[in-house]
């Protein structure tokens, strides 16, 4: 085989290669050898040998590939579609408020895109008035890491009253799918751990917070936790001794199975700033060791978390 037949493109077989390899691209060394770029045809292994001409006469050709352009036009155009969705989010900087059915506000915009998404280890407490819409800022949130490839399973945590309300808020505003468990699915899915079962589920507080239902979480592990009215599993010290309550337990275990997390509040701080320091307890364990530091970092706005 000569020199000049080698190109990009074409399939050669040699013994110097351990199967049939495509050439990627050709270049001169000196003036009487060539550096080879192939890739294997089966493995897609990398090949790059410095061949002699002496070397280059041995090799075979074998043809250049064809193409068949007699596939599923249909399957084609699904699988164009689903990379050009996954990569959307690069060219387009509120994807999430685009493909949703909401009209986001100027402050819900600026919270989830210009804070939280920026930040690379989203654990967050989003605090707001009542009817701010810090659902829709959660269903942002979701949106936006699922397209990053960054979120599959979900866990919603809400007051028993509200599950209901974000099951339609999360399927209507943002085409998202979730299951409620309860006692009755969970007894309907005996000898399973329906935890781990599904990839979206909105459950209650209460119901989460049960030992039973507690051991079975602590067996899983999620991509991403919104706790809805966080303020609830807030609790007190008393003296040295902190008295946690069954709902900031629960946080506890929930803080330790997710990589992400978010706690929506209206009312986060009830005037005792032990308290609030063991709710951010829950988001980061230990970021601040004693009020005064908490206050400091509030005062100097160099607060992670809000």
């Amino acid at each position: 085989m000569q020199v000049e037949d080698i190109r990009a493109g074409v399939i050669l077989r040699g013994a110097i290669f351990p199967e049939e390899v495509r050439v990627l691209a050709v270049k001169s060394v000196g003036s009487n050898r060539i550096k080879l770029e192939a890739v294997g045809i089966n493995s897609k292994r990398y090949y790059d040998p410095i061949l002699t001409l002496e070397e280059i006469a041995k090799l075979e050709y074998i043809g250049t590939p064809s193409y068949d352009f007699s596939g599923d036009s249909e399957a084609v155009f699904l699988y164009l579609e689903g990379l050009r969705i996954r990569n959307a989010f690069q060219f387009d900087p509120l994807y999430g408020i685009n493909v949703s059915c909401i009209d986001a506000l100027p402050h819900q915009i600026e919270a989830v895109y210009h804070c939280i998404l920026k930040s690379p280890n989203i654990r967050f407490l989003l605090a707001d008035d009542p009817g701010a819409g810090k659902t829709i800022m959660a269903g942002l949130l979701l949106k936006e890491l699922k397209y990053r490839g960054l979120v599959t399973r979900t866990l919603i945590i809400v007051p028993g009253h509200l599950k209901e309300q974000w099951l339609r808020e999360m399927k209507e505003r943002f085409q998202e799918k979730f299951i409620i468990v309860d006692r009755s699915v969970m007894n309907a899915s005996w000898g399973q751990n329906v935890w781990a079962g599904n990839h979206q589920i909105i459950t209650s507080l209460d119901f989460a917070k049960q030992k039973d239902v507690l051991e079975a979480l602590k067996d899983t592990s999620w991509d991403l936790v919104i706790v809805d009215e966080a303020h609830k599993m807030a609790t007190y010290q008393y003296g040295e001794k902190i008295s946690k309550t069954a709902r900031y337990t629960l946080g506890e275990v929930i803080s330790g199975i997710t990589k992400y997390l978010l706690f929506l509040t209206a009312t986060p701080h009830r005037g005792d700033p032990e308290n609030f320091r063991l709710l951010l307890d829950l988001l980061q364990p230990n970021f601040f060791a004693s009020t005064e530091i908490l206050a400091e970092s509030i005062k100097n706005q160099d607060n992670p978390f809000f």
